[in-house]
């Protein structure tokens, strides 16, 4: 064995080392559902991580999956990162476990053993959307693949925010696809049920997808998620990253001091062909104001009639012979049609966590 694939191979088995080869715990989230796996079967081949977790390959009961391992790093002194970490461990298995929907990421199981936690998922061979928009450089995609691609997304956080439940970190990273090309929501980490949700706490998201009143840690609601939103439909229509020239400081700082004259920049980097009933739906999702936001229900309502549209007649038209303010105004007014409430919503239990 090469030395660099030695030093490489000690590396990850301090992740994993921790449980036992022999048939590790793994836990579902009822107690009564506990059984053994042989955790050495689950580690295949890490193909992504972050700054306290690794994702492998891995086979469950015949299927293929993603594992996620959390570890808090050596030097953690004060155990501080260590709860948080544990936080959101909990928290995402706690609302995983209870999100049943097409557009979800499915959960598995989840085990822990401290200091490393484990969350077992189905495993999506296509990657992220940031991987596959990253493959397309810089080009926007295709309108009707737009579409059907926002869809997805849209429909996911409609279920989602249907159960009490905020993101928080919306953005192509943590939007999965699978063979079919189907996207599905994942990565709830950082996740809040909405009744909870603390603006204050130290749980940051991503700044460039972020909206501007969690950055400034003023008291928000599920619309930061359509804010993020919008800023992805941007990002596949425009073929480039939001502030791709910032760090996440400076983009921070943009968004919350520039206001519109970031968004009068954006403006400049639209494709000349992007639809106006497109863009006013953009603009209507990132919008400053959280109020002026629509729900996602409403935003998958409107999606459904461009695609509609778009197979009738190759337009996105909601008005009849539209100029580009007839997109806005015909927008705003199509939304507030459908009516402030959703019209199939049910008092459907929230998730408490624990």
């Amino acid at each position: 064995m090469k030395g660099h694939e030695k030093s490489k191979f000690k590396k990850e088995s301090s992740w994993t080392k921790f449980f036992d080869h022999a048939g590790g715990r793994v836990n579902a989230v009822e107690a009564a559902d506990e059984f053994s796996v042989d955790m050495s079967k689950l580690f295949w081949l890490r193909f992504a991580h972050g700054a306290h977790s690794r994702l492998y390959h891995g086979v469950y009961k015949d299927e293929p999956v993603a594992v996620k391992i959390i570890r808090a790093p050596d030097d953690d002194e004060n155990g501080t990162l260590a709860a948080r970490l544990k936080n959101q461990y909990d928290r995402e298995v706690t609302l995983l476990s209870r999100l049943h929907h097409p557009n979800v990421i499915k959960f598995v199981a989840a085990c822990k053993k401290q200091p490393v936690y484990c969350v077992i998922t189905e495993y999506l061979s296509e990657g992220s959307l940031r991987a596959y928009l990253h493959k397309l450089k810089h080009k926007s995609l295709p309108l009707q693949r737009l579409i059907a691609t926002a869809l997805d997304i849209a429909r996911g956080m409609e279920y989602i925010h249907s159960q009490g439940v905020i993101h928080r970190d919306l953005k192509p990273e943590n939007v999965l696809i699978d063979q079919e090309f189907h996207l599905k929501i994942a990565d709830f980490g950082i996740a809040c049920e909405e009744a909870y949700c603390d603006s204050l706490a130290d749980d940051p998201g991503t700044y460039r997808w972020m909206a501007p009143e969690m950055i400034k840690k003023k008291s928000y609601g599920r619309r930061v998620d359509v804010y993020s939103f919008g800023l992805i439909l941007w990002e596949m229509v425009a073929g480039t990253i939001p502030y791709e020239e910032m760090n996440p400081i400076q983009a921070a700082f943009a968004v919350v001091n520039k206001k519109i004259v970031v968004f009068a920049e954006f403006e400049t980097c639209y494709p000349s062909d992007c639809h106006p009933a497109m863009r006013a739906l953009i603009e209507q999702c990132w919008s400053l104001h959280p109020e002026k936001r629509p729900e996602f229900w409403q935003i998958v309502k409107v999606l459904e009639q461009f695609e509609s549209s778009l197979a009738c007649d190759g337009t996105l038209n909601l008005v009849k012979n539209p100029t580009c303010q007839d997109h806005k105004k015909g927008l705003l007014h199509w939304i507030q049609k459908l009516g402030p409430v959703h019209p199939s919503s049910s008092p459907m239990p929230k998730p408490k966590f624990t």
